[in-house]
Order: structure tokens, then sequence, then C-alpha cells
């Protein structure tokens, strides 16, 4: 299986409800180092897995609706613990939908697989792995 990764950034304001949460529970801010890694199991007739100049300005342009916003705010996020789980998976889901829009080009057709992983810190990450 071939891959390629872009990275990006992101900041956002949230809370959590739930004992679990502890101190998070108050209005926190966090700043996630984010992912993509884009996976096909042959590589397109330009021997690349996908136009990594695309998939970097794709993945900016999710992470850019999300990105200096209280999620708590959000409506899509009404009564959600955005937790970094989730919000991989919210991420991973909005670039399958660019994907199958054709915004990553013809050669995009032939990936299979898709994960999106928030770094937290240097010492925690969560990732969402999908088909395509």
């Amino acid at each position: 299986m071939f891959s390629i990764t872009v990275r990006d950034h992101l900041m956002i304001a949230h809370s959590f409800r739930g004992e679990v949460f502890g101190p998070a529970q108050r209005l926190h801010g966090a700043t996630f180092l984010v992912d993509a890694t884009f996976r096909r199991p042959e590589l397109d007739d330009d021997n690349i897995v996908v136009d990594i100049g695309l998939a970097t300005q794709e993945l900016g342009a999710v992470v850019s609706e999300l990105n200096y916003r209280n999620l708590d705010s959000e409506p899509d996020f009404k009564d959600t613990n955005t937790s970094t789980e989730f919000l991989a998976k919210v991420i991973a889901d909005r670039l399958a939908d660019r994907i199958r829009a054709g915004a990553l080009g013809e050669g995009a057709h032939g990936l299979t697989g898709l994960t999106v992983t928030l770094h937290e810190s240097h010492i925690a990450w969560a990732s969402y792995e999908r088909e395509l």
C-alpha cells in the first residue's frame, strides 16, 4: 500500500460535558497538528498517490472551516463533545466529500483509504481511518 501524508494545524476553543473530562469541562483552547494520509494500492499513471499540492490545499480548506472557532458555538456541534477522536472523523469525512467531488483531481479516484491524525501534543494523538 502506498501513502502520502500532508500536514496543517488547527486552533480551536471548546468544552466538554462529563466527569471523565475533569477540568476540560471548562472552556479551553486546543492546538492540533493535523496529518492527512492518503492511501492506494497502486500508483497512478504519473507514479504518485495523489497530487501533494492539491491534498495540502484541500486539507487547509477543511481545517480553515474549524480554525479559530469556539466549537461550542458551532451549530454542527451542538450538544457534542468535540473530542480529538471526534474531530479527526469530522476532518476525514469532510476530506472524503472533497475527494468524491473531484477536488483532488482525476488521479484521486484510485485512492482507497484516508487516515486523519490530530496530534494534541508530542505524547498524545488520535486518528480516524476510513475507506474511500
